[in-house]
């Protein structure tokens, strides 16, 4: 029986009733091109298996690997998801991307797929509940932040159902939540994305400090007024069509 391994953040889903829910949500046919990130102990990638007859999956740990390398339809792919290369996978195709995701290594992750983006077309991810409220967080809250806005540029962002910690092996201290992310055909906002990234980074280094103060010495306070936003605010006031007028300064 294999134990979970705290340096993987392993907490394996075991409930037969979120399971269901997950896969219902996810709503997985015969002909579709998906991954799994991190298959665990195969409680999704069965039920998955089942519905689509082959599954890619991506697995760090080489001990799980050896316990479903015998699923039938299922190609496992020993490595980092930090550093796969989803659209190489992906090929012609647009991959459906799910996972029961480390929380401990969630938001590089999220980063990692976001440059990826355009070789997928949805990813239902198992994320830490405050996660979700930050991908889903409109401005103006404290869960509306960088992770919020980069996301929002690249994708429609949903939730789809909390989960309590007793759903899994061992149980987290935390709630988890299911999201659904569907990249945008085209961004909602036009902006380069290197720039977007950079004025967003800055703009939130010091969440208490204004515009002003975080992107001294790189944007103006006078090319902040130009833009028509008032350099007095604080990053987490402005919408993503804000955020674009700031990185057009660049």
């Amino acid at each position: 029986m294999h134990r979970p391994r705290k340096r993987f953040g392993q907490n394996f889903l075991h409930d037969p009733g979120v399971i269901g829910r997950i896969v219902t949500a996810i709503g997985p046919r015969p002909g579709d091109r998906m991954v799994e990130i991190g298959p665990g102990l195969g409680a999704l990638t069965r039920p998955l298996l089942e519905a689509l007859g082959e599954l890619d999956a991506v697995e760090l740990d080489r001990d799980l690997v050896a316990e479903l390398h015998n699923l039938p339809g299922l190609r496992i792919h020993q490595a980092d998801a930090l550093r796969f290369d989803f659209c190489a996978l992906a090929g012609d195709d647009k991959l459906r991307v799910v996972g029961n995701l480390p929380y401990n290594i969630s938001t590089p992750l999220l980063f990692h797929l976001l440059d990826q983006a355009e070789c997928i077309s949805d990813m239902h991810f198992m994320l830490q509940k405050e996660v979700v409220d930050r991908l889903a967080a409109p401005p103006g809250g404290g869960d509306y932040g960088r992770l919020s806005v980069m996301v929002q540029y690249r994708c429609r962002v949903e939730r789809v159902l909390t989960v309590s910690p007793g759903a899994f092996n061992p149980p987290p201290k935390v709630e988890s939540a299911v999201v659904r992310l569907v990249p945008h055909e085209s961004p909602p906002v036009e902006a380069d994305p290197a720039s977007l990234r950079e004025v967003v980074t800055r703009a939130f280094a010091h969440r208490r400090k204004t515009l002003r103060n975080n992107l001294k010495g790189f944007i103006p306070a006078e090319q902040i007024e130009a833009a028509g936003i008032d350099p007095g605010r604080r990053a987490e006031t402005l919408s993503l069509g804000e955020f674009a007028r700031l990185a057009a300064m660049l």
